[in-house]
């Protein structure tokens, strides 16, 4: 590994967790020579209650059956829904983005961050978590055809034979261990479980033994190997789900018991811990955000299911969670990009490819919840919603009264450190801030977080038009990774051409900015946000970024003015990103951005300098990532200047809407 990340890294890390790292370190020694394996050992006949409804009807048969047929043909879904070649089965311990085949050396040494000898791991891991798996048990749950139950066996047993325990790729990461066994339950319960067609007869009773093996060598690598300390952010959550899930489903072993007693109290103690009271994940990413809480979803149903409440405490967190995302849902149902995302889902219970995971939630919380605001927000009871609850919250889905009012609408997430400024919300006139005063991210790592401080979006009637670049790239690229984490990649301040906090490996901070608000005020004629970081108090000259943020409704204006105080000399540059669609011109010391009839004028300090940037490579500047491993040109407004001493410079934002030609 790279030295200089060796080096930061261990600089995260405090004298328990060094000592709880050297201990791994030594345990994969032993494990590596064969010591600590979990040996055979048949499975007893205790099998737990589903936790997905019991066979809802009115699906699309046929699109669950299209989506199967292409599996059978060797089509996968990967990220950003490309159709990607893979073979059935697939290769296994094949990077289908290199064709880089991984070594079958020991998983727990293995490099997985080696692009040379294993390829992009993200590609390698993501159809190893076996989506498809739960697409083909679907679509013989829904159509009775033989070959899609034939189609799960193969790819399980096909994974078994190319991924021999505790070797390869697959055997690195506890969290890709966990969500495998996830998908794996549910394409159980899907295929009736034991009294599956699969394990009829001899042949199907030895695939019934290769599988529940697999199985206790999944749930015993997790609980061998948590991630812990700084690392323990959805991660350990998505673990523990896993663990949950297994020995539930599977309560075979004389190891059950114990590994379910230890999921049962770990996931509701970490579910509170990695979430504010306010409802903002702690890693300070909208995608994160949305799979903690799917991750809670899962893991309520199931321990419900088998005769377990996590509480009215837990319960309440996944609503203020959901709120949260209503919150940043403007009225078209766009959610902003903020801090990283990889596409990734728990279970893809939908073959849809527009699938809209943030509607999604919305809609079975609203049922949960009695929330008639979340089916506003949702507009349909989606198929995933269906799987989970059944076709008893369909009615009451339909029998809710949806809320389009704003009464509900949270302003201020105090803990979370986002605000919600604007006016006419859930109109087609609405006007919608989403503001960045937020910590960097979660623990010592910080590891999903992005350098936005001070950073806001603006979507106007529903469109967005200042916007969240969004993320791109994880493992690979690392000046694209930088770029799009970076603070040039985000609608606020930079100063010297450097970043508000200091990035020391693809997902780490060893330095972090520290925001706070200073006064929010949402009154109903002015709203006022202001708020500062110190992220650049670690200069030879240290500077403070101050931001004020004033948004009139009446005028539907928005006034922008930037404190830099500092004593010396320096650079300073200020960003403004537009969403893919907007059409934006310069005219003086304004700029004209426009979409579908709506949008803004930004006027600028006369003291600064403007450029219009679009797919720039030297340096790396507008660019737009809606996908995970996609980028397209986007038009980047880049405000630049020289300044001595304290500076302050005020930028304006007048909102054009229809009757609102003059803006």
């Amino acid at each position: 590994m790279n030295l200089r990340w060796i080096l930061n890294r261990v600089r995260t890390m405090g004298v328990r967790e060094l000592r709880h790292r050297s201990v791994q370190y030594l345990r994969a020694q032993l494990e590596r020579a064969g010591l600590g394996w979990v040996g055979s050992l048949p499975a007893d006949a205790s099998r737990g209650m589903p936790w997905i409804a019991a066979w809802p009807e009115g699906f699309a048969v046929d699109t669950y059956r299209e989506a199967a047929e292409r599996i059978l043909q060797g089509r996968f879904r990967l990220f950003a829904n490309r159709d990607w070649k893979l073979g059935f089965p697939p290769d296994w311990n094949r990077d289908p983005s290199s064709g880089t085949h991984a070594p079958l050396a020991f998983g727990r040494t293995l490099n997985y961050r080696d692009e040379e000898g294993v390829g992009n791991i993200k590609y390698l891991w993501e159809p190893n978590r076996h989506l498809e798996l739960v697409t083909l048990a679907q679509a013989w749950r829904l159509s009775g055809e033989a070959r899609f139950a034939e189609g799960c066996l193969t790819l399980v047993d096909s994974w078994i034979a190319q991924c021999p325990y505790m070797m390869g790729p697959n055997w690195t990461s506890s969290l890709e261990v966990a969500l495998r066994l996830v998908n794996w339950s549910c394409a159980w319960h899907l295929l009736d479980g034991d009294q599956s067609v699969l394990f009829q007869e001899q042949h199907g009773n030895a695939f019934k033994a290769r599988w529940l093996a697999a199985v206790r060598q999944h749930c015993h690598f997790i609980a061998a190997h948590w991630s812990l300390y700084s690392s323990a952010n959805n991660h350990l959550l998505g673990e523990l789900l896993g663990l949950l899930i297994g020995s539930t489903t599977w309560p075979c072993w004389p190891e059950s018991a114990r590994w379910r007693a230890q999921a049962l109290q770990g996931f509701p103690e970490q579910a509170l811990l990695q979430n504010h009271a306010d409802g903002v994940n702690r890693e300070q990413a909208i995608w994160y955000q949305h799979e903690v809480a799917d991750m809670m979803l899962l893991a309520g149903l199931t321990a419900a299911a088998n005769g377990h409440d996590f509480g009215a405490a837990f319960w309440g967190r996944l609503e203020a969670m959901l709120d949260f995302l209503a919150s940043c849902m403007d009225a078209g149902g766009h959610v902003p990009a903020l801090g990283d995302a990889d596409d990734g889902v728990i279970v893809r219970f939908s073959p849809d490819p527009d699938f809209r995971v943030y509607r999604s939630l919305l809609a079975t919380g609203s049922v949960l919840f009695a929330r008639g605001d979340f089916k506003h927000k949702a507009q349909v009871f989606d198929d995933k919603s269906r799987w989970l609850l059944g076709d008893a919250a369909a009615v009451k889905f339909a029998a809710l009264a949806a809320d389009s009012s704003a009464e509900r609408l949270r302003r201020g997430f105090e803990s979370g450190g986002y605000y919600i400024l604007g006016s006419e919300f859930e109109t087609a006139r609405e006007v919608r801030l989403i503001v960045d005063a937020a910590p960097l991210g979660y623990l010592a790592i910080a590891a999903h977080g992005h350098a936005d401080a001070l950073s806001f979006t603006v979507s106007v009637a529903g469109q967005p038009i200042l916007i969240d670049p969004g993320t791109y790239s994880y493992h690979t690229h690392p000046r694209w990774r930088d770029f799009f984490r970076g603070t040039s990649a985000h609608n606020t301040l930079a100063v010297d051409h450097l970043d508000q906090s200091v990035p020391g490996g693809a997902f780490l901070w060893s330095r972090h900015a520290s925001t706070r608000c200073l006064v929010f005020a949402p009154g109903a004629d002015e709203q006022r946000l202001v708020a500062e970081h110190d992220g650049y108090r670690r200069l030879h000259d240290p500077v403070t970024h101050r931001r004020e943020i004033l948004y009139r409704p009446a005028a539907q204006v928005i006034t922008v003015t930037d404190h830099v105080q500092g004593r010396s000399v320096h650079e300073i540059e200020i960003f403004w990103h537009f969403a893919q669609g907007c059409r934006v011109t310069l005219e003086g010391e304004a700029a004209q951005a426009t979409r579908d009839g709506v949008g803004i004028v930004l006027r600028w300090p006369d003291s600064l300098r403007a450029r219009l940037v679009r797919g720039s490579l030297d340096p790396i500047q507008g660019w737009i990532s809606h996908r995970f491993d996609e980028k397209v040109p986007g038009d980047a407004l880049v405000l630049s200047g020289r300044i001595a001493g304290a500076w302050q410079g005020v930028s304006t934002i007048e909102v054009a809407l229809p009757g609102r030609v003059d803006a």
